[in-house]
């Protein structure tokens, strides 16, 4: 069998670890031959594709990035959808993919299979907000990144007295901020599941002020304080149509600073995130999900995600990963909640 790879979406660490590991098991165990479509749905729109034999996933598992190239591309457009995509797949005898990508590239994908194309689909995001898998990899390795850089960001805060604000990635969910947030010990984390007035971060900042403290604040891109009504976002929208968000750390600083009378810096991470080696856990988490990939091709589970479920992986149907968000509970942010100030 030869079998097509895609990675689409952003880029995150962990993407060449599941390329390696459904390589190197479908070759050893099954057979199979593999190439890679360049620049995630753009490569497989345009038949673009470079072969994949062994020797090139030696030593990847490491590197941060991905070796195909990724784009946010959308399949059904500029001259793209299912007709064109089989078209090229037939001539280049591609007989299956395995799309590497998150909410926007699984939910193009599951499109696909309905129109009749055999796609298997691994999560992938940083965000790690798909629902029917509990963790994805990227995650583990953008907290990694996140903690070290407020660390950082906490005693240049400390050695001037000023509020710093952290803004994390996570689009609609905040898990890297809550996780990044208790890790460095932050006096407020803001995300997008809990609707905070200016009035309580103010009251946060200035109980860690009185105490002593330099007060830090990390807050998840997504996060809608009471005052607005969605998220902050200047930026448009992508090309599945979704909003880009960003900048809310710069618009709560004036107004902290206005109400605290501390000097307040605001610091976006942004793609600092997504850069670098993966963690341990995240090139073993990818190395599993990329060679449950391969068992999922071999089975015929056409149109369903590899998902890690406690410490075993198994497959979901597309439509029950794209189901809704994993958002982060109330007891997780009460939890939290408890340390702040």
């Amino acid at each position: 069998m030869k079998i097509g790879i895609l990675t689409s979406g952003g880029d995150c660490p962990g993407l060449n670890a599941v390329i390696r590991g459904a390589v190197l098991k479908g070759i050893a165990v099954h057979g199979h031959e593999f190439v890679g479509f360049l620049d995630g749905w753009r490569g497989v729109v345009e038949g673009d594709i470079i072969d994949i034999p062994r020797m090139l996933v030696r030593g990847i598992a490491k590197q941060g990035g991905t070796i195909l190239g990724t784009s946010r591309t959308n399949p059904f457009e500029n001259g793209g959808g299912p007709e064109v995509i089989k078209a090229h797949m037939d001539r280049l005898g591609i007989d299956a993919i395995i799309a590497i990508g998150g909410e926007g590239t699984l939910a193009a994908a599951k499109r696909l299979t309905d129109a009749g194309l055999k796609i298997v689909g691994v999560p992938k995001t940083v965000d790690n907000d798909l629902d029917a898998t509990d963790y994805t990899f990227g995650f583990d390795t953008a907290v990694q990144i996140a903690t070290e850089a407020i660390d950082r960001l906490r005693t240049t805060g400390e050695s001037h007295h000023r509020c710093m604000i952290v803004e994390v990635m996570g689009r609609h969910v905040g898990w890297i901020a809550l996780h990044a947030g208790m890790a460095a010990g932050a006096h407020a984390i803001l995300i997008p599941e809990q609707r905070v007035s200016i009035e309580q971060i103010t009251q946060w900042v200035k109980e860690a002020h009185a105490r002593g403290r330099a007060p830090l604040v990390v807050v998840a891109e997504g996060f809608v304080p009471e005052h607005m009504e969605s998220p902050h976002s200047e930026r448009g929208l992508d090309t599945f149509g979704r909003p880009r968000l960003g900048g809310i750390a710069d618009q709560l600083t004036p107004e902290l600073e206005a109400r605290t009378g501390l000097e307040t810096r605001a610091t976006i991470l942004g793609h600092i995130q997504r850069g670098g080696v993966p963690s341990a856990f995240d090139r073993v988490l990818a190395t599993r999900l990329g060679m449950a990939a391969i068992d999922s091709v071999v089975e015929g589970y056409w149109g369903t995600m590899v998902a890690l479920k406690g410490t075993e992986i198994g497959q979901v149907g597309f439509e029950q990963a794209l189901g809704k968000l994993k958002t982060v509970p109330q007891n997780r942010y009460d939890e939290a909640a408890v340390l702040f100030g």
